[in-house]
């Protein structure tokens, strides 16, 4: 290749810690605060010649590459590291392939998923404010055995959090965008939510943001749900109609446990930090060590094939 046929990269971690990067391509630092060193935006020149955006992951600032996306006429693909694209998928240029993190985060946030249910129905955090208080909090509590566990988004997280579920005795009902069969059981199509959901003890929540699940948990959703059920997100925050499951939470029949909220982040003072039977934490799912060498080996992967002219892995198709 010449200097003006070699594909420009812009890659948010040095060249040197991405396993198998290709020699052939030219590769430039930007981490969102600065480029090749220095603070600020990709000058104007480089963005013109930029080829391959592999976009920072912050869940604080995901939006800082979206201005710079029309300064890019030679764009051709764009590589998120997180497994959600609903920020970023509205501005990725027409003709632009769009690329996300599809098996980075399913292990973390399976464990996330399973670390939350269970806290959440043992009452771990009543055990830490004993603790803080010297208050020996012993009593019975509700166990994961012999539950039923309805996972809504049977995707590749999905898939995760069930192999985790398998060794506690729980029975796992399935749901996805639409019907089909899967190793462990069929999975079922959103539209026989009100069928399933009264059988749910627990409902973890694992689907993409989208028009067709954006607000799917409303008040009729959660009114099927039995009493006591518990409610977890480690999804997308708007997913669930905030001021119903306030409502539910604060009635005391429903608990939940929620990695994402909306709005997020969760401002000081919002009433969700203290609804009754809500455990919180801070959109971490994705955010565990597993995180940094399995996007390295995904950006590399996907890089050589980008070289190559192969086809590209985990290509978003709009909906």
């Amino acid at each position: 290749m010449t200097a003006a046929t070699t594909p420009v990269v812009l890659l948010p971690y040095p060249a040197e810690s991405i396993p198998g990067l290709p020699a052939e391509l030219e590769v430039h630092l930007f981490d969102n605060a600065s480029c090749d060193g220095v603070p600020g935006p990709p000058p104007a020149g480089l963005l013109a010649r930029t080829d391959v955006l592999v976009v920072p992951y912050s869940y604080l600032h995901p939006g800082s590459v979206l201005p710079l996306l029309p300064a890019m006429p030679r764009l051709r693909v764009v590589q998120t590291q997180t497994a959600g694209v609903d920020d970023i998928l509205p501005h990725i240029p027409a003709g632009v392939t769009l690329c996300n993190a599809r098996g980075v985060h399913d292990a973390s946030t399976a464990e996330l998923a399973l670390t939350l249910t269970l806290a959440a129905l043992r009452d771990v955090p009543g055990f830490v404010r004993g603790q803080d208080a010297e208050q020996w909090r012993a009593g019975f509590y509700p166990a994961l055995a012999d539950r039923t566990v309805l996972i809504v988004g049977y995707g590749a997280v999905g898939e995760a959090i069930e192999e985790r579920l398998r060794p506690f005795e729980c029975e796992v009902l399935r749901v996805a965008r639409s019907a089909r069969s899967a190793a462990h059981g069929p999975v079922r199509a959103l539209s026989e939510l009100p069928e399933l959901l009264p059988r749910a003890d627990v409902v973890i929540l694992a689907v993409p943001l989208s028009d067709s699940t954006r607000g799917l948990v409303d008040a009729g959703f959660l009114a099927a749900l039995p009493d006591g059920a518990l409610l977890v997100n480690v999804a997308r925050g708007p997913v669930v109609d905030t001021a119903a499951l306030l409502a539910e939470l604060t009635a005391g029949r429903l608990r939940a446990a929620l990695d994402v909220t909306d709005p997020e982040p969760l401002p000081a003072g919002h009433p969700l930090w203290h609804a009754p039977g809500l455990l919180i934490s801070p959109h971490v799912g994705g955010s565990s060590s597993a995180f940094l060498p399995r996007a390295k080996r995904l950006i590399g992967a996907q890089l050589t094939r980008f070289a190559k002219g192969e086809p590209l892995e985990n290509v978003i198709t709009p909906r």
